[in-house]
């Protein structure tokens, strides 16, 4: 159930999002998730992507700095406290979130999310029932 999300680092500038995006395209890798934090030298690019190794090896082979880091991906319903249920059962185990990123699509919502135990996460949120996300599923979205 842990999913391999890769974190690219790249300057703030024009075109540096457009780079990535060209190795992988060219490559034939598919971007099944993104997210973008920034400051004001720098941005993290976090990435989920059909073939996570080859993307780790060919961004650092074009100069890119790039980790590979474990998050986990669930599904809530898409209404009101949906969101508020899943944070209720991390807080329950005090499980912290280092951050989280989600879309939805009708009845379902689904989140990435990077705790500092992803197999204390996995277990909390098993024993309340709720629905993970494989690698695999992301990948077909």
């Amino acid at each position: 159930m842990i999913i391999n999300q890769l974190s690219v680092f790249v300057e703030n500038k024009s075109g540096r999002l457009y780079e990535v995006m060209q190795i992988l395209g060219d490559a034939n890798i598919n971007v099944s998730a993104l997210s973008i934090a920034d400051t004001s030298d720098y941005g993290i690019v976090r990435l989920i992507v059909s073939n996570h190794e080859e993307a780790l090896r060919l961004l650092k082979e074009h100069g890119f700095s790039v980790q590979k880091t474990p998050v986990i991906g669930c599904k809530v319903p898409n209404t009101p406290g949906g969101l508020k249920m899943l944070l209720s059962y991390l807080a329950e185990d005090d499980i912290s979130i280092e951050y989280m990123y989600a879309f939805s699509i009708g009845d379902d919502a689904s989140i990435i999310l990077r705790t500092e135990d992803c197999n204390k996460t996995i277990e909390n949120l098993s024993k309340h029932q709720m629905e993970l996300v494989k690698a695999s599923d992301i990948y077909q979205i």
